[in-house]
Parts: C-alpha cells; sequence; structure tokens
C-alpha cells in the first residue's frame, strides 16, 4: 500500500454563458517521493528563471502564459517563450513519475447539472478505483489537495463519496455503490500561488480541453491540441480505459 497526494485544479467556469467545458485535472504524487519532487520542482524553476527570467515563486497559470499576464507580464516573453515553457512543465510530469488525469465536462450536454460538481463526482470515482487497485493490483490511500473557492462543496461530495460513493456501471445499465474507503480524512483546500503542484495540474487542465478542443490558428500555438500528448508516460490511461478518447482524459 502506498499514499498518495492527489493536487486537483479546475480550469474553465461553471457558469452555462461562460466556457463550453470545465476541466478538473489531477496529478497524483506518491508521499513517499514528495520531499525529492518538491526540490526536482524547484530546481526546474530555477531552470525556467536561467532560460527566461520568470521568477522561482511566481505562479505558473495557462491562463497567464496564454494572456502574457500576471507575473509574465514584465517579462515580455515571446509567444515561442512561453510555449517553450508549458511544453517543458508538462513534460516534466513523466520524469518525476506522476499520473495525471483529467475530467471534461462539455456543459451542454448537462443542462441539469452543475458543472464543477459533475467534474469532482467522476474525479473521485476514478480516485477510488485508483484507491482500490491500480494496475499493478496495489492498493492506495489519497490525500486531495484542491484549489481554493469550492472548498465547501468539494468536502461534502468527498464525505459522500467515503460514505457511500456511487458510479455508474461501466459494463450495461445499473449503478454501483462504491464507498471511497482509500480517502484520507477531508481535502485540503490551497492557494495554488503556494503550490507547484497545484499550478502543474492547472495547466494540465487546460491542455486537456484544448485536446478534445483544438484552439483557432495561430503561426505560433502556445497550448496546441498536442499538448496533452506531451504528458506520455505520465497520462493515467486507466482513468478513461472504458470510455476511450485521449488517454487520461475522461470526457462526459
Amino acid at each position: 500500500m502506498a499514499v498518495y497526494f492527489a493536487y486537483v485544479d479546475e480550469s474553465g467556469d461553471t457558469g452555462a454563458a461562460g466556457s463550453r467545458t470545465y476541466a478538473l485535472a489531477c496529478v497524483l504524487v506518491r508521499a513517499v517521493d514528495w520531499a525529492d519532487r518538491f526540490d526536482r520542482v524547484i530546481d526546474f524553476r530555477r531552470h525556467l528563471r536561467t532560460l527566461f527570467g520568470l521568477p522561482v515563486r511566481a505562479e505558473l497559470k495557462a491562463n497567464y502564459l496564454l494572456r502574457n499576464g500576471g507575473p509574465l507580464r514584465p517579462l515580455g516573453l515571446s509567444e515561442s517563450a512561453r510555449f517553450a515553457i508549458y511544453r517543458q512543465t508538462m513534460r516534466l510530469h513523466p520524469k518525476l513519475g506522476f499520473r495525471t488525469f483529467a475530467i471534461l465536462v462539455n456543459k451542454q450536454n448537462h443542462p441539469n447539472r452543475t458543472a464543477d460538481d459533475l467534474a469532482w463526482e467522476y474525479l473521485l470515482q476514478r480516485l477510488e478505483r485508483f484507491s482500490e487497485k491500480d494496475k499493478l493490483g496495489v492498493r492506495h490511500r489519497i490525500m486531495v489537495v484542491h484549489d481554493e473557492g469550492n472548498a465547501l462543496a468539494v468536502r461534502a461530495l468527498a464525505r459522500k463519496a467515503r460514505r457511500a460513493g456511487g458510479a455508474g456501471s461501466m459494463f450495461g445499465t445499473g449503478y454501483m455503490s462504491l464507498p471511497f474507503g482509500g480517502l484520507l480524512d477531508d481535502p485540503v483546500p490551497r492557494d495554488s500561488k503556494q503550490s507547484y503542484f497545484l499550478q502543474m495540474a492547472d495547466l494540465a487542465a487546460y491542455a486537456a480541453f484544448r485536446r478534445h478542443f483544438p484552439p483557432p490558428f495561430r503561426p505560433v500555438q502556445i497550448v496546441p491540441q498536442s499538448m496533452w500528448d506531451e504528458l506520455g508516460k505520465a497520462r493515467h490511461a486507466e482513468a478513461n480505459k472504458y470510455s476511450g478518447g485521449p488517454p487520461g482524459i475522461v470526457s462526459v
């Protein structure tokens, strides 16, 4: 048995008139490796500082890279440079042994559900399956760490999942009760400015959206359709092995 931290961040909004999708990305980090992986991410951020002048502690979000905003604005980085930062960050996942997956909700398909509620339901189901048995047959325990903003709703959903769980059957119709016994305590909200791992989840969430909805043509694409695939072997294909689609993205 191993313990994992599950870092979760979002892309998009929950309103019907806003973004067409809402995405959650989850980055799974083994607790026993956490200190080493944290140090290696700091080394990577120092590498970005050397190449691009990006401060080590600057918050790195997809929105900032797309629009040259936030702490990137004073740097005046070119589109090619911002693409390189995004791609190098995605390529870091497999180098550090992370497992990453995403839930992508097409809001038009679910007019009677709030997108974040639905996305968290699917994400907790996938984490429950991972905790019970991974592809090597090993059971795990999971602590969820998520970006601030909807802490009360996330806590309520997690407590419900721990007690009763629930998932649609992958083989025909019906509903299965799958209590999430491997969930450790309540999910912990964190300010993404203070977490490199949450920032990596943020970039993965937007890349999952672009994997299904390619961006309009530009001479230089900061986040092309192929960006999700830069995760390589870090993509947790078990998350959608029955539903199909790009490895690691559960599209609903």
